[in-house]
């Protein structure tokens, strides 16, 4: 048997891979985060499938889940909302199934900043304004940041930001980043992107507070913050240029 960690991608059910959709139409056992992967996607599950809400679940409880499946040789499709590489808790199960020599691999999903940039319509790397973005959080209750992974410290590059995980600290994003970003800085805040319900807030580091605090969103929502979110006027890239010349242009 063989534990697939599937990537559910963001929320809309049918932003599952592929990849990931075929593995669960064939896993007689499905462990899926119920506080934030739709019950649609389960969907895709065989009949008879043996499904396992872990949002209650301890760490421990999970490794018996997977215990019993390997004693009963069950394929299982384990689903995380987003991508697996971030936030996901991946790491520290892969660890005790290496400990236990059960088999595993792992499906990327959509990352939810990708969904969220799709939803404003945005491209997040515009040319000579903004080529980098640094997807980070802040501190809190499950995971601390490590010192010297601060809002401060990464607004000194002036990348664009995608700061997850924080919406219940906003107020304090925008005391760090206005001395770097300025107060007319671009902010989007999206929450539950792709999914129903999904909202977008629009403002700078000087009202986006106060527009919040009239609408405000809880939990699932994605902070973005850095000058190329209200870029217009910039200049376009060279690869379409005709006077550009590369390996897959003759000219």
């Amino acid at each position: 048997m063989t534990v697939h960690f599937i990537g559910a991608g963001p929320g809309a059910a049918d932003l599952i891979t592929v990849r990931g959709r075929d593995l669960l139409a064939r896993c007689r056992v499905c462990l899926y985060a119920g506080s934030i992967v739709p019950r649609e996607m389960l969907d895709w599950c065989p009949p008879g499938a043996r499904l396992v809400d872990t949002a209650p679940l301890s760490l421990d409880e999970i490794e018996a889940e997977y215990v019993r499946a390997h004693e009963e040789g069950e394929d299982v499709a384990r689903l995380h909302s987003g991508d697996l590489s971030v936030w996901s808790a991946v790491a520290e199960q892969i660890r005790r199934l290496d400990r236990l020599a059960i088999p595993y691999d792992l499906t990327p999903g959509v990352p939810a900043f990708a969904a969220a940039a799709a939803a404003l319509g945005r491209e997040l790397t515009i040319p000579a304004i903004a080529q980098s973005l640094v997807l980070t959080r802040v501190s809190g209750r499950a995971s601390p940041m490590p010192q010297g992974e601060t809002l401060s410290a990464f607004a000194t590059t002036g990348a664009t930001l995608a700061i997850h995980l924080a919406i219940h600290a906003l107020d304090q994003v925008v005391a760090e980043l206005t001395p770097h970003y300025g107060a007319d800085c671009p902010v989007a805040i999206v929450a539950h992107a792709s999914w129903p319900d999904q909202k977008i807030l629009r403002g700078t580091l000087a009202d986006i507070a106060a527009a919040f605090a009239a609408d405000p969103v809880e939990r699932t929502a994605l902070i973005f913050v850095g000058r190329g979110l209200g870029a217009d006027d910039f200049r376009e890239s060279s690869l379409y240029d005709p006077d550009y010349q590369r390996r897959f242009r003759g000219r």
